[in-house]
């Protein structure tokens, strides 16, 4: 009896263990604020061959990011919306995003510089 009691704690520590539910580790992510006419931080770090969330919010105006060669669609970045894109980049280099949407007179100066690191 005391056998059989202890095989039935054994295999309960065991499904608690194995199964606790511990998520898988996240992919990094970064926070990208836009505002006329920058983005802060200006320049960020990614890695090839690792997802990496880039949460974009706006403080003022309509702004945008897109990069075929990083395959970030044309995402809008507005007030009051937040948005996510995930980024896989796929060769390392240095990669200068302009502001997807005019967004007035600094405009051209809007950049965001993506280092894909090895």
């Amino acid at each position: 009896m005391l056998r059989t009691r202890l095989l039935g704690l054994i295999s309960v520590a065991a499904i608690v263990v194995l199964g606790s539910g511990v998520p898988a580790a996240a992919h990094p992510s970064i926070d990208v604020v836009a505002s006329n006419w920058k983005f802060t931080p200006s320049t960020i770090d990614l890695h090839v061959g690792e997802t990496t969330t880039i949460r974009l919010t706006s403080s003022e105006g309509v702004h945008g990011l897109e990069s075929d060669d990083l395959g970030i669609p044309q995402t809008a970045v507005t007030p009051g919306q937040p948005t996510t894109v995930n980024v896989t980049p796929k060769k390392a280099g240095k990669y200068v995003l302009h502001c997807a949407i005019m967004c007035g007179a600094g405009h051209a100066n809007m950049t965001l510089t993506v280092n894909v690191l090895p």
